[in-house]
């Protein structure tokens, strides 16, 4: 079972609950984007720079299949076949604005899943909107009050995926000088190189907990920052996990194209 498996498996279950079904469809889709699809391809450019997706056209339109895995790849297509290794939010934004859909694990047996062009150009604009910078002095902390659960249950999600990043995050309710309260979320001793995507990811939680007109306030502090030693006096505070160590094997194993997410390459 995979990420995108129980979100699916809680999606279906949610079906028949009215309160549910929206929160549950969002958990979905905040786990689409962090996971690692394998896209069906119908040929690599030399290099790997742009790749050409096979496209299959269903009632509704083109669509372009992807899988959580290689082994369900090769059930669906019968055997080997060219893919591409591409983080769920990379697909989505490539896809964009193309009248082009999305299938999830077709074929598969297992997870199986449509997104017709206006969820895909959804996906990716939500993905875009990305935390807005601010300057505020904060004047005191207390301890976090009424944080819904959702909340915190996309945060644990994405922080699972931060190992090494950080070493820890502090929520606390705050309030600032000017008077306006409301909630911060600290990353301790962050890597300066990650901080953009680690931002990102806490701006993303929050659009995917389904919480109407929320916000939560990021900033990076050193542990031994004083703020960061105020703070924790009130703060829920949430250990990140350490890096894995490298493995040798994996530094010269070949790798497929889009491997490596930094140079994900262009779907034409």
């Amino acid at each position: 079972m995979t990420a995108l498996d129980d979100a699916h498996s809680a999606m279906m279950a949610a079906d028949g609950d009215e309160t549910a079904p929206d929160a549950a469809r969002l958990r979905y889709f905040a786990a689409l984007a962090d996971a690692e699809l394998v896209v069906l391809l119908d040929h690599v450019a030399e290099g790997g720079a742009e790749i050409t997706p096979r496209l299959f056209d269903l009632e509704d339109g083109p669509v372009v299949l992807a899988y959580d895995g290689e082994d369900r790849l090769a059930v669906a297509a019968g055997g080997p076949a060219a893919y591409a290794a591409l983080p769920g939010r990379a697909v989505a934004r490539q896809l964009a604005g193309r009248g082009i859909g999305l299938g999830l694990n077709l074929g598969a047996g297992s997870a199986e899943f449509l997104l017709d062009p206006a969820a895909v150009d959804w996906l990716a604009r939500v993905l875009d909107h990305g935390p807005v910078a601010a300057e505020a002095r904060p004047e005191t902390f207390t301890s976090p009050k009424a944080l819904p659960g959702a909340l915190l249950s996309a945060l644990d999600a994405k922080l699972a995926r931060a190992a090494g990043l950080a070493r820890a995050v502090l929520i606390a309710g705050v309030r600032y000088g000017d008077g306006r309260q409301g909630h911060m979320l600290a990353f301790l001793d962050a890597v300066p190189a990650a901080e953009s995507a680690l931002a990102r990811a806490a701006a993303e939680a929050l659009t995917f907990s389904g919480i109407e007109a929320g916000e939560i306030d990021v900033t990076f502090l050193a542990g031994t920052d004083p703020a960061a030693l105020a703070m924790a006096k009130a703060a829920l505070r949430i250990d990140l996990p350490e890096a894995p160590a490298a493995d040798s094997r994996a530094a010269t194993a070949p790798r497929a194209p889009g491997s490596d997410p930094d140079k994900p390459p262009i779907l034409r």
